[in-house]
């Protein structure tokens, strides 16, 4: 309860700052104070230290993986403010507004991860995408950017739709919004549940962008202003992970024999769809787009195995994807040509943005001695653990495969390639020094993923 009051008191904050200050570097300390409080009053919640003491009616159920979980995405947001903050005001005049939607998101974050009833969910869900529309269209300069919210705008409408539907049947099925009360006797489905079940994984497919749902990402992720697209990307990507998996282990857990194909079928597909697609991409930025959507494939393998390590590898993979992720994203920033050949020479332009880089990929791809290497692990390991879907495994060990080629077009470009621009780029060495640390966690990780496993074992006894 904590993140969740706190980060509706903060937005507001923020509002509000750019009325008594025009001072852009004011506005941003301000907004990076908040999410250091926001991710240390959720860690107060995990000790059992309630701020704010309200009566939910068992609506939320603050469990100490959804805190953690927490956690990681304000820790990753806390990354993204230091790393990108300053490119806010490259996309207007709101600089402060930008911030406080962000506030806003994290709340619905909050509410996405101790949900307890299919209405929180419905809320938590709805509270993170309103923002994520209006940022998504930010850049009214760019008819690329508008063009991209009102398609964002339409497709949620419609997912969230879906959700309604599915919400009102299985309220029809079972007379409860309660998870709990839903996943009683639910060994024989009937139509009327199992049709509310189906429209849900659907909305909730298309909200973590899984195929044959995720025909918006690409044009969305594309036309948004970029430094926005690294934090949709990333920590919004995580929570509707958070939340789907809330979903189908909680409420509809003992169905999984019924409803384990269909998803296994959805991975399959957001794998091969979203590596295949990127191969052919000319764009860093869209190459990024589609490579989420392979990575959602991943991810989904936690939905498939819904086990013990499956949660482990989420919350691992969560923290792994989200810092390599937007690490990229702020080189990109910084970047005038999003091409591959954009890259060319970087790396004796830059040589510290070029290594960095380098690292964020190599984490992205898998390689061994990455927090990536070390993400991809747990979730196989959960898939080969439930026995059931070797077929699948094997598939993301191929798609795991051909994402390599890809990362490896952008690490050819800045250390094999000349470049023709002669343009500098112009990086301070505060962004240099965050770049460091963040690729230094990523090795860390990587090489000591217990670290992060163990809090939430500590956590969880």
């Amino acid at each position: 309860m904590n993140a969740i009051v706190l980060s509706a008191i903060w937005g507001v904050v923020m509002m509000f700052s750019g009325l008594f200050t025009s001072n852009k570097n004011i506005v941003r300390a301000v907004a990076i104070f908040g999410m250091a409080l926001l991710f240390t009053v959720n860690l107060l919640d995990i000790y059992n230290v309630h701020l704010f003491k309200v009566n939910v009616h068992e609506m939320l159920v603050f469990e100490n993986f959804g805190l953690l979980f927490n956690a990681v995405a304000f820790g990753a947001t806390l990354v993204y403010f230091l790393l990108s903050g300053r490119d806010f005001e490259k996309v207007g005049n709101h600089f402060a507004e930008y911030f406080a939607l962000i506030f806003f998101i994290s709340c619905g974050i909050s509410l996405v991860t101790s949900y307890n009833t299919l209405l929180m969910l419905f809320l938590g869900i709805e509270i993170i995408s309103i923002p994520l529309y209006i940022l998504t269209g930010s850049d009214k300069r760019n008819l690329k950017s508008n063009e991209a919210s009102l398609k964002y705008l339409l497709m949620g409408a419609f997912s969230t739709g879906l959700m309604l539907m599915g919400i009102a049947l299985i309220y029809g099925a079972k007379g409860s919004f309660f998870l709990h009360a839903i996943s009683l006797g639910n060994e024989a489905i009937n139509p009327l549940m199992g049709a509310g079940m189906l429209l849900l994984l659907f909305s909730m497919s298309f909200k973590v962008s899984a195929a044959p749902f995720h025909f918006w990402t690409p044009d969305v992720y594309d036309g948004a202003p970029t430094v926005f697209t690294s934090y949709m990307a990333t920590v919004v990507k995580g929570a509707g992970f958070i939340a789907f998996i809330r979903l189908f282990q909680t409420g509809f857990g003992s169905m999984h024999p019924h409803w384990q194909l269909a998803v296994a079928i959805i991975t399959a597909s957001t794998l091969l769809f979203g590596n295949i697609t990127a191969v052919f991409q000319q764009s860093v930025k869209r190459m990024l787009a589609y490579s989420s959507i392979a990575q959602a494939g991943f991810m989904l393998l936690a939905i498939v195995s819904l086990s013990q390590k499956g949660n482990e590898g989420l919350f691992f993979y969560t923290a792994a994807y989200s810092l390599a992720t937007i690490g990229i994203f702020a080189v990109l920033l910084k970047m005038k040509d999003y091409t591959f050949e954009g890259f060319n020479g970087l790396a004796k332009r830059q040589p510290v943005l070029a290594a960095t880089t380098t690292i964020f990929l190599l984490s992205l791809a898998g390689i061994p001695g990455t927090a990536g290497f070390m993400g991809k692990l747990y979730m196989l390991s959960a898939a080969v653990e439930n026995g059931k879907v070797m077929w699948l495994v094997i598939l993301a060990v191929l798609c795991a495969v051909i994402s390599v080629y890809y990362y490896f077009r952008v690490i050819q470009a800045m250390y094999l390639r000349e470049s023709q621009d002669a343009t500098e780029i112009e990086v301070s060495p505060v962004f240099k020094g965050l770049l460091i640390a963040t690729a230094v966690g990523i090795i860390l990780l990587g090489l000591f993923p217990q670290w992060l496993i163990d809090t939430l074992y500590f956590f969880t006894i």
